[in-house]
């Protein structure tokens, strides 16, 4: 028998992290941007993390060691958690090295799993200098890492993009900036979802993401860009005072998304999954999105990323930066 719980709206925290069986040090905390439910593959992370209180991270940081001594792990090992109002969870314990590893062995400068190889045949983080004095969270470093992945949909042409328990991603990209929104957006065009500067942004989203919709639709309406919305959220952001065209349903008048997608007016599809009872609405215009080289967005943290990544193009925040150039730690 398996019986399974279910958390809502929680942040997922991946943590790697370098064991000799006595000592233990943290490669990197990561936060999702996404909420927890997303394939941890398919998923956008940060580095340092943003939003999570440091309270949080320290205890991450501690179950993360005493885990890692109890199973007497030589080597490296990723444990990925949950944190919501009542409390934190651990997701997964895997005695091994993850995806995340050569992120942070970039975005450190300090090549990890070369290290944790060196510890498997017998040497202790003691002998190792990289390792020494390495904290959780790097103080020195003034930049901002966002790992995103990259997404076959444009090549299998009615593969719907939205995101879930099951991995679909191919690949992995990373932007570097000295705050977040430069990184996001770096991220995004690396893997070929480049985010507008002006234009048209249309917004579906279901019942329990409209309030969180509100500010987002207000950030966007305030930079300029002009909204297109469903019945449904168009009412809600127009009682809410912010002023939408409106898009119909597919098969239920004209434009709806689909046209408009064609017709060049939409550069960003926002669009949270309702269920059944719009599927094949939802699918045709995240599918359209796709094949028209337009960003689709199926969850409301990755559009307020979004948000963030098109400030900074706008105010012209990107910068170049050499890897040689970035400090150790």
């Amino acid at each position: 028998m398996l019986l399974d719980t279910f958390l809502q709206d929680a942040v997922e925290i991946d943590v790697d992290a370098v064991c000799d069986g006595r000592d233990v040090v943290l490669a990197g905390i990561l936060e999702h941007i996404e909420k927890a439910g997303i394939h941890s593959g398919d998923s956008s992370q940060v580095f340092p993390p943003q939003t999570i209180p440091a309270e949080v991270l320290e205890e991450t940081a501690a179950v993360t060691r005493r885990v890692a001594l109890e199973l007497g792990v030589a080597g490296m090992l990723n444990l990925q958690f949950a944190w919501n109002r009542e409390g934190i969870f651990v997701l997964e314990v895997n005695p091994r090295v993850s995806r995340t590893v050569p992120f942070l062995s970039k975005a450190r400068n300090i090549p990890f799993a070369r290290l944790a190889a060196r510890i498997m045949v017998g040497r202790k983080i003691a002998d190792l200098e990289e390792l020494k004095g390495l904290a959780d969270i790097p103080a020195k470093n003034p930049r901002v890492f966002v790992k995103a992945s990259v997404f076959p949909f444009a090549r299998l042409l009615g593969e719907d993009p939205v995101l879930g328990p099951e991995m679909k991603s191919t690949g992995e990209v990373m932007g570097v900036s000295p705050e977040f929104g430069g990184a996001f957006a770096k991220a995004l065009s690396s893997a070929g979802i480049p985010l507008p500067e002006a234009g048209g942004i249309f917004l579906s989203v279901r019942d329990a993401d409209k309030p969180e919709l509100l500010p987002l639709a207000r950030a966007f309406s305030e930079a300029g860009f002009r909204l297109f919305a469903t019945s449904g959220t168009r009412q809600y952001l127009e009682e809410n005072g912010v002023a939408a065209d409106a898009a119909f349903k597919v098969g239920e008048g004209s434009p709806n998304a689909v046209e408009l997608s064609r017709s060049g007016e939409l550069q960003l599809v926002i669009n949270t999954p309702l269920g059944r009872k719009s599927q094949y609405d939802e699918t045709a215009i995240r599918c359209t999105a796709i094949a028209m080289g337009i960003p689709c967005i199926t969850t409301i943290e990755g559009a307020w990323a979004a948000v963030e990544g098109m400030k900074a193009l706008r105010q012209g925040r990107l910068s170049v930066s050499s890897i040689q150039s970035w400090p150790k730690g």
